[in-house]
């Protein structure tokens, strides 16, 4: 293999620190929302009007989202229906890595300190042949390379 290659993007892992989570809790089909920028405080020269100044404010980071067939007993959906159903919120750090063609992360992403925000399913459609898919909305402080 050429170790310059760039990875596949199809072949990942999701681990949940701190749940008594199954191996099917680490299965999602889609994950979205690995992105980070600087936010932005625009400033206005007094006097002259043609210059705006851009400053850079802290970092902001999106939402993790993370979809999967819909499963109806899992240790994470039992910690996430306690924090939206009874705002129980415990954050716990969670993991995304990129797996090789061996089964070993190429690259992981630790997302600290995250809480569930939205749960929501796919819509129930009787004249579609397709699986229902829930899909999982985090937020958290920062995630980092690990």
């Amino acid at each position: 293999m050429i170790e310059n290659y760039p990875p596949v993007g199809f072949h990942f892992v999701v681990s949940f620190g701190g749940l008594d989570s199954s191996s099917d809790d680490s299965r999602f089909s889609e994950v979205s929302g690995i992105s980070q920028e600087f936010g932005r405080e625009e400033i206005v020269e007094g006097g002259e009007n043609r210059f705006r100044h851009k400053l850079p404010l802290p970092v902001k980071y999106q939402n993790l989202v993370l979809k999967r067939g819909l499963l109806t007993n899992s240790a994470v959906i039992g910690w996430i229906k306690n924090s939206l159903n009874n705002f129980d919120i415990h954050p716990i750090d969670l993991t995304v890595s990129l797996l090789n063609e061996k089964h070993e992360p190429l690259q992981t992403f630790g997302f600290v300190n995250a809480y569930p925000v939205k749960w929501s399913v796919s819509d129930f459609n009787a004249s579609e042949n397709s699986i229902v898919v829930e899909s999982i909305e985090f937020a958290y402080q920062y995630f980092k390379k690990v």
